[in-house]
Parts: C-alpha cells; sequence; structure tokens
C-alpha cells in the first residue's frame, strides 16, 4: 500500500481506545460521584467531534460487576444520545459474526441491525471488574450487547474479528480477563493458540488485552510478562 493510499479516508481506520473507565466508582462520594460518568461524555463526544470509525474499549467499563441502576442508566443514556444517528458505517466484518459475538442472544455487529441505527460502534473486552459471574455468567456488559449499543467480543480466547476498510484490513485479537498465574501455565504448558487470518501479511494485527494482565505478581516467576503476547 503507497503512502497515498494510507493517507486517504477510505483506507484509513480512525479508531479511539478508552480502557478503565470503571463506571460508578466512588457513586457515593459527594464530591467525585460523577467523574466517571463525566469521563465517558466526554470519550463519546472526542468520538463524534472527530468522527471515529468504531470506539475500543479495553476492559473495565464498569467499576462493579453490578452496577447500581443510576450507573447504567447514565451508560445507557450516554450510548444513545452519542452512537445513534444516521452516519453510515464505513467499514465492514469480513469473519463470521456469529462466532465473534456468539455469546450474544443477537450474534452479529450492531450496526447491521435492521432495528437499530448505529452510527459509531462499539466494541469492548471485560475485565476483572466487570467480568462474568453467577450461575449464568451474567454482567452488566451483557445487557448494552442485547440492547446493540456495545459488541462484546473476548469471552474466549478463540476470537479473531477481521475488520476491513477500503484496502485496510485489521485482525482484531483479543483477551479478556484471566487469573494471571492461571495464563501463565496455560503458556508455559503451550495450551495458549491463536488462529491467524488467510493471507496474514496483508493484516494489520491488533491485540486487544486488559491492563491487568501488565502488571507484575508478587510471586514474578509466575507472572506474564511482554513477551509472552510478542
Amino acid at each position: 500500500m503507497s503512502p497515498a493510499e494510507v493517507l486517504d479516508d477510505k483506507n484509513l481506520f480512525k479508531i479511539l481506545v478508552a480502557i478503565h473507565i470503571d463506571l460508578g466508582f466512588m457513586q457515593k462520594d459527594a464530591v467525585r460521584r460523577n467523574d466517571t460518568c463525566v469521563t465517558l461524555d466526554e470519550i463519546l463526544k472526542l468520538a463524534q467531534e472527530n468522527e471515529m470509525d468504531f470506539i475500543l474499549l479495553g476492559g473495565d467499563l464498569f467499576h462493579e460487576n453490578k452496577p447500581s441502576k443510576k450507573t447504567l442508566h447514565t451508560c445507557l443514556k450516554l450510548l444513545r444520545k452519542c452512537c445513534m444517528a444516521d452516519s453510515p458505517v464505513q467499514f465492514e466484518i469480513l469473519s463470521d459474526q456469529s462466532v465473534d459475538f456468539g455469546f450474544s442472544k443477537f450474534p452479529w455487529v450492531s450496526y447491521q441491525d435492521g432495528n437499530l441505527n448505529i452510527s459509531i460502534p462499539v466494541f469492548s473486552i471485560h475485565d476483572n471488574h466487570d467480568d462474568p459471574m453467577g450461575a449464568h455468567a451474567r454482567y452488566a456488559l451483557d445487557i448494552l450487547s442485547c440492547v446493540g449499543f456495545v459488541n462484546h467480543f473476548g469471552r474466549s480466547m478463540s476470537n479473531l474479528v477481521l475488520l476491513q476498510k477500503g484496502s485496510t484490513k485489521i485482525a482484531l485479537y483479543d483477551l479478556g480477563s484471566i487469573p494471571d498465574e492461571r495464563l501463565y501455565r496455560m503458556f508455559v504448558n503451550k495450551k495458549v493458540t491463536m488462529l491467524r487470518s488467510k493471507d496474514e501479511n496483508y493484516w494489520f494485527n491488533l491485540f486487544v488485552i486488559t491492563g491487568h494482565h501488565r502488571r507484575v505478581s508478587k510471586r514474578k516467576s509466575r507472572h506474564c510478562s511482554g513477551d509472552f503476547y510478542s
């Protein structure tokens, strides 16, 4: 791809990345209770103003697995206000959406749903604050996915979402929240495999991983360093 083609808007992905918004953090504090919601509002407005192709969330959208009604309502309100419009989405998904979003009751990307009018899609993985819990392994992201405001992926390590805009192709890998020592054992015992796209030399690889996997545990010999992901 020539430099001129790269700079052409028809081929250029514009992605806004955010992580650890932690909606609901310190919600009972008289001074800081609205801070995280203000942060999400600012992020979504930036996506609108800069005409982003999509928003990519790297985990911990919520501070708790079961956020308060106020926090969940505010999140839904902001997403509806900023992510729904008549502007067409300029990229397509080439991979099997029934696999990419197979845990959802509606296993397809939100902007292709005929009942919705999504202008800025949101893709998100989960982290340790908002991960699945309980007998049915449900959490707040399931609600956002069900109403079509968030495309949740990364509940398993087998996902590979393939995106294309013009001549630019992105292979989107994911890794949600897994205890670090468990993940370390999986790598050491060669239990981790990564799907590869066909004609991989023509794809940009983007690996979405939660920030907590980068932290060093007290038992340094059993944490996943950056070498594991290279």
